[in-house]
């Protein structure tokens, strides 16, 4: 609307200002907008004089109105470039694009014309020298030139080609390279010469090109040959590592090996061998000659320069490795599964023997087969184990449990010179089997010393000797009832060793493995090892460690005789405590009721302690024939079974509760009787049956019944009988027990196990007592 009344106000003169109000009204004359903008287009319009010559009669009113105008103008200019920038923005930046590739191109197109241009330039400046030297010859020796000969080098560089295409044809490698060093000698010549035409040394370039890429193709191409071998690939390397192209050359020549290999190979069949070691032994000797062979070659052709040693350690451990995974399919796979640890020792051993002779040139590669071999070998270790685990479970179960000598073909001792010095071990029948399964094991295990499997070996061991010892355990008359025994072994059947004989050989069998035989065979294995270290002092490190490790594995092997030891010491002191009624025969009734008795008791041991001397000396004597040289095996478990007896005296709450605390008080007799039965135990214990920690629980006991006796107001010393009485009261009953009688004046045997025994000792017991 202020635009409709602007134009109106203004005079009609100056409507051609606003041309699209003017356009719009169809004013002067009805003009096109088109028409009218032509004036702005022409090349020699002048902004200011067409504002003077239009705005000359304006008023300051009409002109403010103008610039507001204009001004809208221009903001509605600027928003629809603004739009139009955004529509098409796309489109401009793949337009900027092209025009950058295109820049590009056109870039590329004026450096390829200006090479051009200059090789044309170049060429053509060459003729004419060439061209102006001829023609001034010419003029100066009047045309005696024309008729002058070639030169012997031009001929020689004209017959180049065809000499050598000759020798190439007829293969004289030798000869094809000499030539091209003659050539390549002639262009260098030149430059300083100049006695060659720029023609003649570019095609004499070009032919050294061609025939060196031709000779080069052809050499490869021989390599290639399966016929190719011995000096004639080498010659084939060798001259295309003179032609310049050495990397081929090494590559080609380990391909060359690589494809005899392949092809020897192919008259390698794991049926065709009916043994795992002769399988390997084929293959071993095949791949590692070709290795060494390659090694040779490489060495002797390319000296030890770095690129050309990594690429044939590279490929030799590309060998080694499908080596050792065609022997783990066709070979230790099946040892493996199997348990055939002493087969895939040995194909172990043939491989590591090929092996070794690389390292004495620099190439080992016995790390490589290592690595694939080390599972297939534990998995195998684990199968024998499994195996030895198996077999003696079954020679358990219907094992006799009599200990007898190794028979024929059972071997006891690893193979040594000194072995037959040694002396032989009797074990029931699954024992010697243990035994010589354990030795053929570590036997086995010993070459694969590389593979770092002892730790394995002697942790499986103990693994299996644990439960061989559990079914020793469970071979006790009254293991059945233990139900944590029963989960150990689970299905697993044992012949049960009834009479004590038997049960003495279970310890016996379970002591000399743990004490002597697997210590003996584990100190193989170890010497096997220290056979592999050269450094003295690292050697000195080594076998320290190795002492302290064996050590602690023989303590480990202790620990599970102890549980042996312990289940059977338990089972027979618990026959002697108790009745098949679950009642006890050791009681504190049985010495608090003495005093209430009108009768004068006959004064003996206690009849439980006389069952455990006659036990214990009946246990020894058999011992004497079981543990034949390694009695103190026997003695260790007789003392632990006093020891238990005793311990569970000490320690049973109710008969000491009974004892001091009950409603009836320990009287003379009882105190009698129970000193009587601690000197007894003591008597026949000093120095076969009674360790020096028994004896001091045995004190103990004796001052605490002392203590109780004293609470109710008496004194002990004056209610027991002198020392010499209860001396010769227990050596009665030793010598009644044992069958051997004391002699006529009443004393004691040389031999007898209480000829140390003094009243003076019994009288220090008294006073310790008493204290």
């Amino acid at each position: 609307m202020s635009s409709a009344k602007s134009s109106r106000s203004r005079p009609a003169g100056h409507s051609g200002v606003l041309p699209v109000n003017a356009t719009a009204s169809g004013g002067d004359g009805g003009v096109p907008l088109a028409d009218k903008l032509k004036i702005f287009k022409t090349d020699n319009f002048d902004p200011d004089a067409y504002v003077q010559s239009k705005c000359h009669a304006m008023n300051e009113k009409e002109i403010r109105h103008l610039c507001s105008y204009l001004q809208d103008l221009k903001k509605a200019s600027s928003e629809e470039m603004r739009r139009s920038v955004y529509a098409n923005y796309a489109a401009f930046i793949r337009t900027s694009k092209e025009i950058s590739d295109l820049e590009g191109e056109l870039l590329s197109v004026r450096n390829l014309l200006s090479t051009q241009s200059a090789l044309i330039h170049g060429l053509s400046e060459g003729v004419q020298i060439d061209s102006l030297t001829t023609g001034s010859e010419g003029s100066a020796e009047e045309g005696t030139d024309e008729d002058q000969e070639p030169s012997e080098i031009q001929n020689w560089c004209t017959d180049f080609p065809e000499m050598l295409d000759v020798l190439l044809a007829e293969r004289r490698v030798d000869e094809a390279l000499d030539a091209l060093d003659k050539a390549e000698r002639v262009v260098a010549d030149e430059k300083h010469k100049q006695t060659l035409t720029t023609a003649d040394i570019l095609a004499l370039k070009r032919a050294i090109s061609d025939n060196r890429l031709k000779l080069a193709n052809q050499l490869a191409e021989a390599a290639c040959q399966s016929s190719t071998r011995g000096v004639e690939l080498r010659a084939s390397a060798s001259a295309l590592k003179r032609l310049g192209d050495g990397p081929r050359a090494h590559s080609l020549l380990l391909s060359a090996h690589n494809q005899r290999l392949q092809c020897n190979m192919q008259t390698i069949h794991p049926s065709s061998t009916s043994h795992s070691a002769a399988y390997t032994a084929s293959l071993a000797r095949q791949v590692f000659s070709v290795i060494a062979q390659a090694l040779s070659d490489s060495l002797e052709l390319f000296g030890d320069e770095p690129s050309y040693l990594s690429e044939l350690i590279t490929w030799a451990t590309e060998q080694a490795m499908s080596f050792a995974l065609l022997v783990k399919r066709h070979a230790l796979a099946s040892c493996a599964a199997a348990g055939g640890l002493r087969a895939a020792a040995e194909c172990i051993q043939i491989s590591l023997g090929h092996s070794s002779s690389l390292e004495t040139r620099g190439l080992s590669l016995s790390s490589v087969l290592m690595k694939q071999f080390k599972p297939s070998v534990e998995q195998a270790l684990e199968s024998s184990l499994r195996r030895i685990e198996e077999s003696t479970a079954a020679l358990a179960a219907a094992d006799d449990w009599v200990l007898t000598y190794p028979p024929s073909g059972i071997r006891t001792f690893a193979r040594s010179s000194a072995s037959s010095l040694l002396l032989q071990p009797k074990l029931s029948s699954s024992g010697h089997r243990f035994n010589s399964m354990v030795q053929d094991f570590f036997e086995d295990v010993g070459p694969l010393h590389s593979l770092q499997l002892s730790g394995s070996a002697m942790d499986g061991l103990l693994k299996i000797f644990n439960s061989y010892v559990n079914l020793l355990i469970r071979a006790l008359p009254h293991s059945l009832d233990d139900e944590a025994n029963l989960e150990a072994l689970g299905n697993k059947i044992v012949r049960v060793a009834e009479t004590e004989e038997q049960q003495l050989a279970l310890f016996a069998n379970a002591s000399l493995l743990a004490e002597e035989l697997l210590p003996r065979a584990a100190m193989k294995l170890s010497s096997v090892n220290q056979t592999s270290v050269n450094d003295i002092r690292k050697k000195s490190v080594d076998r320290q460690s190795r002492v302290a490790e064996q050590r602690e594995w023989k303590r480990k092997l202790q620990r599970m005789v102890d549980k042996l030891k312990d289940s059977f010491c338990r089972q027979h002191a618990l026959d002697l405590i108790f009745t098949e009624d679950d009642d006890t025969h050791l009681s504190a009734e049985m010495y608090i009721n003495m005093d209430n008795t009108v009768e004068e008791p006959e004064w003996v041991p206690s009849l439980i302690f006389q069952e455990l001397y006659a036990k214990l000396n009946r246990m020894a004597s058999i011992a004497a024939d079981l543990f034949v040289g390694r009695e103190r095996f026997a003695t260790f478990l007789l003392m632990r079974l006093t020891e238990t007896v005793i311990l569970w005296l000490s320690e049973d709450q109710s008969f000491w509760e009974e004892i001091e605390e009950g409603p009836r008080a320990l009287g003379p007799l009882g105190l009698q009787q129970f000193y009587l039965d601690m000197q007894f135990v003591i008597l026949f214990g000093r120095g076969r049956f009674l360790s020096r920690h028994v004896h001091q629980v045995i004190l103990k006991i004796i001052d605490r019944a002392m203590a109780a006796f004293s609470a109710t107001g008496m004194n002990p010393d004056s209610v027991l009988p002198s020392d010499d009485w209860f001396v010769d009261v227990a050596n009665d009953t030793i010598s009644r027990i044992s069958g051997n009688p004391r002699t006529a004046n009443g004393d004691r045997e040389v031999n007898s196990p209480t000829a140390s025994v003094s009243a003076q000792s019994i009288s220090s017991v008294r006073s310790h007592g008493s204290s």
